[in-house]
């Protein structure tokens, strides 16, 4: 039997191939994509039709030379890169480097890397899909499209090396629109009142005032809690009904990409970017011993909550010989997959329930093993019985006022023996709400004291990690497996900070927002990019095609871009207004942006030359900076000898002699401890330091990136980090370099990794 070729994306899944495949077997990797549109051009003939223009990536000239090499004259050649629309346009360009007479191309999807899952999909091989083909292709002109024809609107309006990309800058509109949303709240005064009552038998128990003559009622101010206690003061609290009933909750689903991303943000502290790389390695293989690599979970870039009937039999088999017959349901649990799910791959799962986490926990690293624990228990919980709770509901009449307590006992733990989830009530899922004693109809309780307690509404919460997740994939905003680098992005661009968790938009990201928001409405607009997404989908299921869906995007927007060339006000030139008065001539301020962010400046320029910070209030409004005061120094000046005050500039902080005007000596001050920091999005790789890399610059200026727990941290690099995982040898960032032979590129953090690819810099998607 003559050879054939398997080419997979990941050089870490050869390993796996290699060892089930056998010897009449070869197997190759692509290093991720070998061909893209080209980095210093459009890329895309719009007067043919958007036809693109596909070059081979810089640097993989060697891969593709080692696929030809190992290709030579095998006539069968199996493409199995991820079974996803990234993957397909690889097995496409794979396809069309290789291709010769005579030679026959094999798409297989592996949707596991276990032995039974290798040689099930090597048996069934199906052909390249143009459908998911052209699906990614579209989605890649699109991006490509809004990314190179609005980024130098962005260049020639605000600063150069601004850009915008489709998803991603929705994703920035949406935190602006919430925290714009924070800033006009008004928080309203409201009071509670709480009886601790007692019955016949102890213990005593609280309850919350509801209702008055029947009718819901609110409490205002202190002035109507006053009258509500004056009322109280004789009343009789009396027990009008009693309400028992059985509560039953059923299992979650298994995780889906986003629900995986959200619960690992969640309880393990994982980074959206984080639990994607970490789910990587377990879906790619690892050493469960001497050269028996293996698969721990299933294909984790899915939206369905489908699983196969053998996955649903190993487990209903665990939960039999761990749990009893008492916690398997009588038919198994079906989930039924959210609208426009897209149902090729499974939900998340560990490939085998057999590979316990205890019992596999030394071949796994601290972070493997949280990931695939998380993994294994919802996807066993997801085919338990439902919990069952006694829930009790007392309605306590003192008229003309009703009162309300409710209590919940665990009776039958179900799935929540093995897992519950972050998002749920925990303490009232293990029955630690109140505890009630036992009560009656009719019974008259004894009053111990009645607490009123002022509140005030709370403005809508920032979004986290996890809530953004949660609203991009509510709203059908990217998908899934994009959100990681989404989140990456927009805060490696500066458009948006994650303060304590949460995140804010910068300045930068305001200005920014507000532009695109004047000059592409459609671009910005929520349900344009969910329509453009469900397109996408409709593409890959053959029901509408590319042409269509490229043409009716391009018409509106070529008239956008036209309009917002011409009449887009920016901080460039003129300036964007601003009510704030000069203090010099009264002529009005305008916002500007200089090399230390934005700033306000005289619009009577040059004749009026003052500049100014300002920051925005809570309630979002724009507000001059008061000038700080001289901070002296030690420092002498080395013209008249006088000492040197430390002064605030619209560059930042610098040195002036304090003999100012006689002596008008001024000094830098660019120590990277005085400059402003921004963000990177990678974390710093030291062990035991939770830090995370920002831009810093020397005493002479010169930029590098260091740890901003400094000087408790003190690693420092000069290549600029990339919050993207090494896809060679997963090492959790790279770097960005430039050499006069590879241009700009991206190279692994790692010494001994060889991974290098092209840097694609003037887009963001």
């Amino acid at each position: 039997m003559s050879k054939s070729l398997v080419i997979v994306e990941s050089p870490t899944k050869t390993r796996t191939l290699k060892k089930y495949l056998g010897p009449n077997f070869d197997v190759a990797s692509t290093v991720g994509h070998i061909k893209d549109l080209p980095v210093k051009e459009l890329g895309i003939s719009i007067e043919e039709g958007f036809k693109p223009k596909y070059d081979v990536i810089q640097g993989k000239e060697k891969v593709i030379r080692s696929l030809k090499k190992a290709a030579a004259n095998l006539e069968d050649i199996y493409l199995a890169p991820d079974p996803d629309r990234e993957g397909e346009a690889i097995a496409w360009h794979t396809a069309e480097v290789l291709k010769k007479k005579g030679r026959k191309f094999y798409r297989v999807l592996f949707y596991e890397l276990t032995k039974d899952g290798i040689r099930t999909a090597m048996k069934s091989p199906t052909q390249l899909d143009r459908n998911k083909f052209d699906s990614q292709q579209t989605r890649r002109i699109l991006d490509r499209l809004v990314g190179y024809q609005i980024s130098p609107v962005l260049w020639k309006k605000v600063q150069r090396g601004l850009s915008a990309g489709r998803v991603q800058s929705v994703t920035v509109r949406i935190i602006c629109d919430r925290e714009r949303q924070v800033q006009a709240f008004e928080p309203m005064e409201y009071w509670s009142i709480t009886a601790q009552l007692e019955g016949d038998d102890p213990p005593a128990f609280f309850a919350k005032l509801t209702k008055k003559n029947n009718k819901k009622i609110t409490i205002p101010n202190e002035k109507a809690a006053t009258a509500i206690l004056k009322d109280l003061e004789s009343a009789a609290f009396t027990i009008e009904k009693v309400q028992k009933k059985a509560q039953r909750r059923r299992p979650l689903a298994p995780f889906t990409t986003s629900k995986l991303q959200q619960e690992a943000i969640r309880k393990l502290r994982f980074s959206a970017r984080k639990t994607m790389t970490v789910a990587q390695q377990l879906y790619e293989g690892l050493e469960m011993g001497p050269g028996e690599p293996t698969g721990l979970i299933t294909y984790m870039r899915t939206d369905s909550t489908r699983i196969a009937q053998e996955a649903v039999d190993e487990s209903r088999q665990l939960i039999q010989q761990d749990f009893g017959n008492e916690y398997i349901p009588n038919t198994p649990n079906i989930f039924k997959n959210k609208k426009g799910a897209q149902d090729a791959h499974e939900a998340i799962r560990p490939t085998s329930v057999f590979r316990k986490p205890e019992e596999i926990s030394r071949f796994l690293t601290p972070d493997q093993l949280a990931l695939y624990d998380l993994i294994w228990k919802r996807f066993v919980a997801s085919q338990m019985k439902p919990a069952v709770f006694d829930q009790t509901s007392i309605t306590i009449s003192a008229p003309p006022y009703t009162f309300h307590v409710s209590g919940s006992i665990l009776r039958f733990p179900g799935f929540m023996a093995l897992y519950i989830a972050s998002s749920e009530d925990e303490t009232s899922l293990n029955g630690k709400e109140t505890t009630l004693p036992p009560l009656s109809e009719q019974m008259v309780l004894k009053c111990h004291k009645i607490d009123p307690k002022q509140h005030f509404t709370q403005p809508p919460p920032r979004f986290s990690e996890a809530s953004l997740v949660k609203e991009l994939e509510e709203n059908g905003i990217g998908r899934p497996s994009t959100y990681a680098a989404i989140l990456s992005t927009i805060r490696g661009k500066g458009y948006v900070d994650l303060i304590k968790g949460y995140f804010r938009p910068t300045e930068l990201g305001f200005i920014v927002n507000d532009l695109l928001m004047e000059g592409f409405p459609d671009i910005l607009d929520v349900d344009f990019t969910a329509q453009l997404e469900e397109n996408l989908d409709n593409i890959e299921q053959g029901t509408t095609d590319s042409m269509t869906v490229l043409k009716e995007f391009y018409r509106s927007f070529s008239k956008s871009l036209e309009q917002a060339e011409k009449q887009l006000q920016g901080v460039k030139g003129e300036g964007l207004s601003v009510d704030i008065q000069c203090p010099i001539c009264n002529k009005p301020m305008k916002i500007k942006l200089g090399k230390n962010g934005p700033f306000i400046a005289c619009s009577g320029y040059p004749e009026c030359t003052f500049t100014q910070n300002y920051n925005r209030n809570e309630k979002g409004v724009i507000e001059a900076a008061r000038p700080k005061k001289d901070e002296p120094t030690d420092e002498i000046c080395e013209k008249c000898k006088s000492s040197m005050v430390k002064k605030e500039g619209r560059f930042g902080p610098f040195l002036a002699c304090s003999a100012y005007p006689e002596c008008k000596n001024t000094r830098s001050l660019g120590g990277s401890n005085q400059t402003k920091s921004e963000p990177t999005g990678v974390r710093c790789p030291e062990k035991r330091c939770d830090g995370d890399l920002v831009s810093r610059r020397t005493k002479k200026g010169k930029p590098f990136y260091g740890c901003n727990r400094y000087p408790a941290c003190t690693f420092a690099l000069w290549n600029k980090p990339v919050p993207q995982p090494c896809p060679k040898c997963g090492a959790h960032f790279v770097i960005e370099r430039k050499t006069k032979r590879d241009g700009l590129h991206l190279k692994c953090f790692d010494k001994t990794c060889s991974y290098k690819e092209l840097r694609d810099s003037d887009e963001l998607e």
